[in-house]
């Protein structure tokens, strides 16, 4: 077991996690976005035929997860567990979500990181032998966000060019021990990083530290250079955040601008969309994820990725404290099994 610990803060899996299957249902405007033609379904109702954004966003999250079981050609009985998280105050999107499908549950909360946190904590579960198969599933929503941390939609607040969109979808993925084109060899898990900003319509500028700090530790712990990856992905940093981790790893010594790509700039048109400085939530990462990279690297097409979802961790009872709003990014290698074979 020691041998798998590496570096500070890095697992490198002596037996690889293979991933099964990904799915991802989002929005309309996700939809219209120039990742569109990619997600599994695409939904024209934001109530999701629902009466609260809060059931729509779980009604989001439950078919997300019962496509990506579907897709692995599993049923519900053969998930040993769910690793599952949202943003909603006690991760209730979750909860009432899935709380059908009678599977055991482990709830997330690593805000925007929390795709990251599932996908590690699952492949450690099947690595070690406690699981054959699990489901780690995330989601959010535009108008459940909104109502949650900032202001109620028909206040028709401004939103200033700093703010990210969040984004109104999910994404799931089934790992288990063996049979897929794409697999987990490595994590890097994140540590909270604040450097006491305290604006949360900035949410790009907190968790760039944070990103920072997981994709250096990573390089450090692997021994790696940016170059040794075809994409480093964040998850929700927007083109405020991204030229923050620019600079910062720069400042470390390290250039990722050839490889890096940000789940938040590639979901939207900041063009056409005015999304300001893109979009973000946990559905973002989880939803490209599933739907994008997934698929690049199960192709081939991208050998190996460092996938680092990121998440600003604050609360609407830490903001109205004064609070500030500290960061965090969990790192997750992926390689095809071409990679993997040589």
């Amino acid at each position: 077991m020691a041998q798998q610990v590496i570096g500070q803060q890095s697992i490198q899996l002596q037996t690889p996690v293979s991933i099964l299957s990904g799915a991802s249902i989002v929005g309309k405007k996700e939809g219209e976005g120039p990742l569109g033609d990619v997600f599994d379904m695409v939904g024209d109702d934001p109530m999701f035929g629902t009466n609260s954004w809060e059931e729509a966003e779980s009604t989001l999250q439950k078919e997300t997860a019962a496509l990506a079981i579907a897709k692995a050609g599993l049923e519900k009985w053969q998930i040993r567990m769910i690793y599952a998280g949202d943003l909603l105050a006690q991760s209730v999107a979750s909860s009432f979500g899935i709380a059908d499908f009678q599977i055991p549950v482990y709830g997330l909360y690593g805000a925007c990181s929390t795709m990251g946190e599932a996908l590690s904590l699952g492949a450690m579960a099947v690595a070690g032998g406690y699981a054959e198969h699990v489901l780690s599933v995330t989601s959010s929503h535009f108008g459940s966000a909104e109502k949650e941390f900032r202001f109620p939609l028909s206040y028709g607040n401004q939103r200033p060019l700093s703010a990210t969109w969040t984004v109104t979808g999910s994404g799931a993925c089934v790992l288990g021990e063996s049979g897929g084109n794409a697999q987990i060899v490595g994590l890097t898990t994140g540590k909270i990083v604040d450097y006491g900003l305290k604006d949360s319509q900035n949410m790009g500028a907190c968790m760039a530290p944070a990103a920072c700090d997981t994709i250096y530790q990573n390089f450090m712990d692997f021994n790696r250079m940016p170059e040794d990856y075809d994409r480093i992905v964040t998850g929700d940093l927007g083109e405020v955040g991204q030229r923050i981790l620019w600079d910062l790893l720069m400042e470390k010594g390290y250039d990722i601008r050839k490889q890096h790509m940000d789940c938040g700039l590639e979901i939207y048109d900041g063009k056409t969309q005015d999304t300001h400085s893109g979009g973000s939530g946990c559905g973002c990462a989880a939803s490209v994820f599933a739907s994008y990279i997934l698929p690049k690297v199960e192709k081939g097409e991208w050998k190996r990725v460092l996938f680092v979802p990121t998440g600003a961790l604050l609360s609407k009872v830490s903001f109205n404290e004064g609070k500030s709003v500290p960061g965090i990014a969990h790192g997750v290698v992926l390689e095809s099994i071409e990679k993997g074979a040589e």
